[in-house]
This record gives C-alpha cells, structure tokens and sequence, in this order.
C-alpha cells in the first residue's frame, strides 16, 4: 500500500546565502481590514510515527507574517469534508507551499506511483479545486515548490514524476548525503531565465536569478491559461501564472519561504501577492 501521510523532515527549515536585501514595501490603510490568508496544510508523522498530523513548516507561516500584515491560517487536508466554495469566500489569499508528498498521478494521467511513495490524498483533493475557485473568484494564490504543481494539474497540465530521469535534464533534488547541512540542502543552487516581459521581470527589472533546488517533480505539459514565468538552463518550467493581469494566481519551483526579503524575486512576489491580498481583504 502507498503510505497515506508524509513523514515529518525538516525539510521546511532551512537556511541560504544572504544574496541581496530586499527593501521595496507596500502601504497598507490603517482603516484597512488586515487580509485573511489561509496556508494548506500537509498530513505526516510524528517523529515516532505514532501520531499523525496535520501540518506545515514554521517558515511557510513565519515568512509570509514577515512579508504581508496579515492574519494566518491553517487549512487541514481533509478533502471533500470542507465546502471549497465557501471556504475562498471566507479568504484573501491562499498560499500552497511544499510537502513531501507529491500529486498522485491519476490527477493528471500519468503513469502510477511506486508502492513506496508517500502521497497526501486529502490535500489533492482539497487544492486541486480550490484552485480553480480560487480563480473563478480571482481570488490571490500564491504555489511554492509543490504549490506550482498544484496551480499546473488543478488547470489540466501533467507532471515529470522524476525530473532527472528526463533525457537532457538535470538533478533538481537536494543534496543525498545524510550529513548535508541546511545552508547545503538550501543554497542557491542554479540561474533561472525569466520571461522578456513578463510579470517576474517586471517585478525585478532582472533578465535572470538565482534560486535554491529541492524538486523531485517538475511541470510537464503546461496547464490551460498558464504562462511561462522562469525556466532552469534545462528546461524545467521554474515559475508560472495565470494569464490574467487583473489577478494574482503565481507558482515558483525554488522554495521563496527561505529569507524572501533577502532575495528579490521572492520579496517582490510575496509583495506583489500582499497587495492582490489586502486589494481583496477591502473588498470583501
């Protein structure tokens, strides 16, 4: 049987080389209601496996409380048991970050998972329609590492199971040494291109960044109203969104909880998607 919960790691926390401060703000009203946003949770195991939990890594809450004034929120993966209509007409913002479990393969027509995988059900069935609420509502989504995944199947596109079995790719995965050190696992890793004109270069007035690299999975086929933000020099689609300007619908590969405000291609979409946040919070 494939394992129904994530293990607990640490793969949430992490640390990187300090690149560049980040000193771009946003204003907010003080007669402004501080946005709600939620932030999707993971099943796992307790570090005895006797418990199982629902969870996210610190940093996924504690970086977006350092980018964006707002009250947080933990979303359980509990599937069919939450009214996704009503939960994102309760929200500003919905933030996808990683997990250890991927997209389980018949989401997206691939091929099926090794017995061994560890997979995490009641989050596929959750943010895979919410996502499309979220767009129907337009509705501010912010994917990170297996967040942009989401965003990809949620809007018909397929996944790479292992990108470094692809012909012509490379290794995204972190380091495979059980020593390997946090500023190993979490450095930046290799350049991104972003797109001539699009949102990220806009954002960064940059033609290129570097960013860290913790992916098994990658995008594959691009899902339906999605463009490309960032590529690796191999290829792997590293950024994306919905191609409507009027809204905020992001996802990155690297993992942008790290330090964001010292990096300016994650500063700048967490702030971007703090202002799509409050811009909702007030209309609401």
């Amino acid at each position: 049987m494939k394992k129904n919960l994530s293990a607990a790691s640490n793969c949430f926390e992490f640390a990187a080389p300090k690149v560049i401060q980040f000193v771009d703000t946003y204003a907010m009203k003080k007669s402004a209601p501080k946005p709600l946003i939620c932030v999707t949770a993971n099943a796992m195991e307790s570090a005895e496996k006797r418990r199982p939990l629902h969870a996210t890594g610190v940093r996924n809450v504690n970086s977006l409380l350092k980018m964006v004034d707002c009250v947080p929120v933990l979303m359980p993966p509990v599937g069919a048991a939450v009214d996704i209509d009503e939960l994102v007409a309760r929200m500003d913002g919905f933030v996808l970050p990683g997990g250890r479990a991927n997209v389980e393969p018949h989401h997206y027509g691939g091929p099926e998972f090794p017995p061994n995988e560890p997979i995490d059900p009641g989050r596929d069935a959750i943010v895979l329609p919410l996502v499309r609420a979220c767009i129907a509502a337009r509705v501010p989504v912010f994917g990170i590492c297996r967040g942009i995944q989401e965003i990809n199947v949620a809007l018909g596109g397929s996944l790479h199971y292992r990108v470094h079995e692809v012909p012509g790719k490379k290794d995204h995965r972190r380091p495979r040494h059980e020593d390997a050190t946090q500023e190993e696992v979490f450095r930046l890793n290799h350049m991104v291109k972003l797109t001539a004109g699009g949102l990220f270069q806009k954002l960064t007035g940059h033609d290129e960044m570097m960013v860290n690299s913790l992916h098994g999975q990658g995008v594959d086929r691009l899902g339906d109203g999605l463009v490309v933000e960032a590529t690796s020099p191999d290829g792997v689609i590293e950024g994306l969104r919905y191609d409507d300007d009027k809204q905020f619908i992001v996802g990155v590969q690297w993992h942008a909880e790290w330090e964001p405000e010292e990096h300016a291609l994650s500063a700048a979409l967490y702030t971007a998607f703090g202002k799509a946040a409050v811009a909702r919070a007030a209309s609401r």
